[in-house]
C-alpha cells in the first residue's frame, strides 16, 4: 500500500513544491480551486486564524481526493492536535518556533510511528481511503507519505539549523521569515543581508544532510524569485485571503479608474 503526496513527490524528483496558506476559505471548494491554480499542497492554518479542527481536517480529506497535499501547521508542539490532524486525512505538519534539535526529535517522536516514533496507531484512516490493513503495513505506508517540517524563525533556530536538518525523520526546515526578521530586530525587511544569510545556512544545512528547504512570508516577486534561485524548494507562495484581496483591488482599482470622468 502506498500513500500518495503529491507534494513529497515533487521534492523527491527535485522540484519545487508550491504552496498556498488557507486561512479565510471555509469550504472544501478551495482545494480544487487551487490544484487547478498549479499548487500541489494546501498549508492549512491552525496557528493564526480561527479555523476549526473540523474543518482542517474536512479539507485535508477533499485535498486527498482532488490530489493536492494536505498539510497542517498547529500550535507551538501542540503534538495531540498533530496527530489528530494525521489521524483525520493530513499527509503532513508544519511545527512553527522550532529551535533546537532536541525538540525537533521529539516532534518526529511524537508524529512518526515506531519503529521511527511513538505516534498511537489508530483506526481505519482517510489517507487509505478507509481501508482495513494490516497494522505494520499502514504504519510503514504512513511514515513514509508524511511530511514533518519544522519552522526555524529565530536567530537560535538559524544557528542550529545544521543540527535540526540532521535529526532522523525530519524531512525540510521552514524559514518563518516575517517572525525571523522581527526576532531580529529588522521587521519587514525580508531582503535584508542577515536574511540572506539565514537562507544561505538553512539552503546549505539541508542539502549536507539530504532535507528540503523551505520559506514562508517573501512574497515580493523579486525576492521570491532570488530565494527560489538560492534553492529554496518547498515554497509557500501566499494565501488565500492575500490573493482574493489582491485580485479584488486590482479590479476595483482598474473599474474606478474606468468610471472617472463619466
Amino acid at each position: 500500500m502506498q500513500v500518495r503526496n503529491v507534494a513529497r513527490e515533487r521534492l523527491e524528483k527535485g522540484e519545487m513544491a508550491l504552496g498556498v496558506g488557507i486561512r479565510t476559505a471555509r469550504t472544501v471548494d478551495i482545494a480544487k480551486m487551487m490544484k487547478t491554480s498549479g499548487y500541489d499542497w494546501l498549508f492549512i492554518d491552525l496557528e493564526h486564524g480561527p479555523m476549526s479542527i473540523e474543518f482542517a481536517t474536512t479539507l485535508a480529506v477533499a485535498a486527498l481526493d482532488t490530489g493536492i497535499s494536505p498539510i497542517v501547521r498547529v500550535p507551538f508542539m501542540q503534538h495531540t492536535m498533530a496527530t489528530r490532524v494525521l489521524d483525520s486525512g493530513a499527509l503532513g505538519i508544519v511545527m512553527p518556533h522550532v529551535d533546537t534539535p532536541e525538540q525537533a526529535c521529539e516532534i518526529v517522536d511524537h508524529l512518526k510511528y515506531p519503529p521511527i516514533g511513538h505516534r498511537s496507531l489508530a483506526g481505519a484512516q482517510a489517507i487509505f481511503d478507509f481501508q482495513s490493513l494490516p497494522i505494520g503495513e499502514m504504519a510503514q505506508a504512513a511514515n513514509a507519505a508524511l511530511l514533518v517540517i519544522p519552522m526555524v524563525e529565530t536567530p537560535t533556530a538559524i544557528a542550529n539549523a545544521e543540527a535540526i536538518a540532521a535529526v532522523p525523520g525530519i524531512d525540510a526546515l521552514l524559514i518563518g521569515t516575517n517572525d525571523l526578521a522581527a526576532e531580529m530586530g529588522i521587521p519587514g525587511e525580508f531582503g535584508h543581508a542577515r536574511i540572506v544569510g539565514a537562507y544561505e545556512t538553512v539552503i546549505a544545512a539541508c542539502r549536507r544532510h539530504n532535507k528540503w528547504p523551505g520559506m514562508g512570508g517573501v512574497y515580493d516577486d523579486a525576492l521570491l524569485q532570488k530565494y527560489v534561485g538560492m534553492g529554496m524548494r518547498l515554497v509557500l507562495t501566499g494565501s488565500d485571503g492575500g490573493f482574493l484581496m489582491a485580485g479584488a483591488a486590482r479590479r476595483a482599482g482598474l473599474a474606478r479608474q474606468w468610471g472617472a470622468g463619466h
